[in-house]
């Protein structure tokens, strides 16, 4: 059995629910607004599905399908997580137990401003992995931030049926687009509606609730290199090597629209150890 939850339902444009600047935010890194979204959603959860069941079953959360670079809906388990925890504790019930889907492509292209047909093809040939021994007799919870057009959902149940997997699943989300006549591309205007330029980030990436995730890697990598080397370096070391040791995780050395700034780093990177033995700081 299926069941979908969503927090928040758009059906038009000029009112989505939450802030499109938080929103924002959120999908390149802000570890404070995931912290408000993955307990908003665990909060929503529980009133709306775990107070009204009885649980006889250990509920295992699984976040939205990556390589080695994180999503941002990671940093929002996490906060989602902690909140059903509490819940469950105070009820004397077993606490979650978490999960991964490994996923085996990688892709430049932002999928946010894709349509429906656009979005299955460019993830249709990708491989979800996932251990099914771990999961046998347990309830699924699957997390993400968005429903646009179900095509990570379809990749999900897709999975499911070839793993043969029989448990109970939910399939999360922070938001959903309700309304089919807005354009998919909707979710654009919301990953962008804060992030105007690679500046934007500045106060993002030098927060201490920083979580790095893969949109904000491709976007800092795919920029104009002049700008990105101005901002690259007026960056902590600490950042600069974290963002490049995560682009070689996920393999974006392989691709050649990253190769210059990737390379860039990398000069940046051996330039910074080089003083450091020569020296001796």
């Amino acid at each position: 059995m299926t069941t979908t939850y969503s927090l928040h339902h758009i059906s038009n444009t000029a009112a989505f629910g939450f802030s499109a600047d938080d929103y924002s935010r959120f999908k390149f890194g802000d570890g404070s607004v995931s912290r408000t979204f993955g307990t908003q959603l665990a909060d929503g959860f529980i009133k709306e599905h775990l107070r009204n069941r009885h649980i006889n079953q250990q509920i295992v959360v699984i976040s939205s399908p990556y390589s080695f670079i994180p999503t941002a809906t990671l940093a929002m388990k996490t906060w989602f997580v902690y909140r059903v925890n509490q819940w469950l504790a105070d009820n004397n019930l077993p606490v979650v137990q978490e999960a991964k889907v490994h996923r085996t492509i990688t892709y430049k292209e932002d999928y946010g401003e894709l349509d429906a047909e656009q979005r299955m093809k460019l993830i249709g040939n990708d491989q979800f992995h996932i251990d099914k021994q771990f999961l046998t007799g347990k309830t699924l919870i699957f997390l993400d931030d968005i429903k646009i057009t179900g095509s990570h959902e379809r990749m999900i149940m897709k999975m499911v049926g070839e793993y043969g997997l029989d448990n109970e699943i939910y399939m999360l989300y922070f938001a959903e687009l309700v309304n089919k006549t807005i354009h998919p591309n909707v979710e654009n205007f919301l990953n962008y509606h804060f992030v105007k330029n690679i500046f934007s980030l500045e106060d993002i990436v030098q927060s201490a609730a920083f979580c790095i995730n893969t949109r904000l890697v491709k976007y800092i990598l795919n920029y104009d290199h002049d700008e990105f080397c101005i901002f690259i370096e007026g960056q902590p070391g600490s950042f600069i090597e974290v963002l490049y040791n995560m682009a070689l995780g996920n393999g974006y050395h392989t691709i050649p629209a990253y190769q210059r700034n990737l390379n860039f780093i990398k000069q940046l990177l051996f330039l910074d150890n080089y003083k450091l033995i020569q020296y001796g700081n």
